[in-house]
């Protein structure tokens, strides 16, 4: 064996050592035995040997803990006879106490084992919910290049009320995204519902306004009707044609080949989807912008986690200020990556708020079919 693999099988061995549940309970009673030598017979640390099996608990398993108990309670009569005092009290008191916290631990290892499974099945039930919420967009759409980024606030799940989608439709593609109000459980199934609602409708709906119609009436028969969701839908033909119903949401940002940035918004904003719920005002209005791409433009949508980011002052993210740069060249995906990039280094820490991010470039010409998305 040469010595490039020995390098390499000392560290795998030194790690899988390191790692291992008996480690720390053996190096703690290890200790106390190199305690219980210098000190001498007078101090007799015999029933300290019971911290390795309580040790053991945190991490191992019933084995795990049953053998540190055993090694403690060798420990304890190997030093009670070095010290002259086998078989008396003190030695009998300290096996006691080693064998009442070897049970006790063997107890607590078992429930946290049961509830580390019980955790595991729920993460993998979570991920396969979160991946059936957001399937993975395709890269293109007729002469559309997409891409998306999306950060949860949550160090515990991928998603959260913010969500996006992009669809194919006879007359190009479609896309939402919204940020759903509030926080938890309920805002997840919100979004579900929006995310649902517009994946049924939009590539046969006649009209753009028929998929707004479609997400607002399934809020309304499938959500408590708490919530509302401030939104945008857009609508991309293959000739750069653009419209865009914005329901409460931060308008999109225009980025031209030429190096000029718009948002693209029009005189009056559309109320959030769910406000007929809340209202009782039955079908809305809409706030409807029409115009026309060129080849090379991009357009920027995103939700107010970005445009709420604050710094260490409590100023807030300037999007139309700081990302027109950082949206030139370069594939999309790129560009939402340095954006990521700049609103950390603005804000100083991890985002407090979900955010999603997602950049459509026209290049004006039609490109193959993709195939058809699975998991939706």
């Amino acid at each position: 064996m040469d010595e490039a693999a020995l390098r390499a099988l000392r560290r795998r061995w030194s790690g899988a050592v390191a790692d291992s549940p008996i480690t720390l309970p053996l190096a703690t009673m290890l200790g106390i035995a190199i305690v219980d030598s210098a000190t001498g017979p007078e101090y007799n640390l015999l029933p300290v040997y019971a911290a390795g099996p309580a040790i053991a608990s945190a991490r191992g398993g019933v084995r795990h803990v049953l053998a540190m108990g055993v090694v403690a309670v060798g420990l304890c009569l190997l030093f009670a006879l070095k010290a002259g005092r086998f078989g008396e009290l003190r030695m009998t008191v300290a096996l006691a106490a080693i064998a009442y916290v070897t049970f006790a631990s063997t107890c607590a290892a078992r429930a946290r084992l049961t509830v580390e499974r019980r955790l595991v099945d729920v993460r993998e039930v979570a991920r396969t919910l979160e991946d059936v919420l957001f399937t993975p967009l395709p890269s293109r759409i007729g002469p559309v290049r997409i891409s998306a980024s999306y950060v949860s606030a949550s160090r515990s799940t991928r998603v959260g009320g913010d969500l996006y989608d992009v669809e194919p439709c006879p007359d190009g593609l479609r896309l939402v995204i919204a940020d759903v109000q509030g926080k938890g459980l309920e805002t997840v199934r919100c979004a579900s519902v929006v995310l649902t609602a517009f994946r049924e409708a939009a590539p046969s709906a006649r009209t753009l306004a028929d998929v707004g119609r479609r997400i607002e009436a399934a809020l309304e028969r499938r959500t408590d009707g708490q919530r509302f969701v401030t939104g945008i839908l857009a609508e991309i033909g293959p000739d750069g044609s653009l419209l865009v119903y914005n329901h409460g949401h931060p308008p999109p940002l225009l980025l031209t080949r030429d190096g000029r940035t718009t948002p693209v918004e029009s005189d009056d904003t559309g109320p959030p989807f769910g406000l007929a719920v809340l209202t009782g005002a039955g079908d809305l209005p809409d706030s409807v912008t029409r115009l026309t791409l060129g080849s090379g433009d991009r357009l920027f949508f995103y939700t107010d986690g970005l445009s709420e980011a604050r710094d260490s002052h409590g100023r807030f993210y300037p999007v139309a200020e700081r990302v027109a740069p950082l949206l030139a060249g370069g594939p999309p995906e790129d560009a939402l990556d340095r954006i990521r990039e700049d609103v950390t280094a603005f804000t100083g820490r991890p985002p407090d708020d979900d955010s999603a991010l997602l950049l459509m470039e026209f290049e004006g010409r039609p490109a193959e079919a993709v195939p058809p998305r699975t998991g939706d």
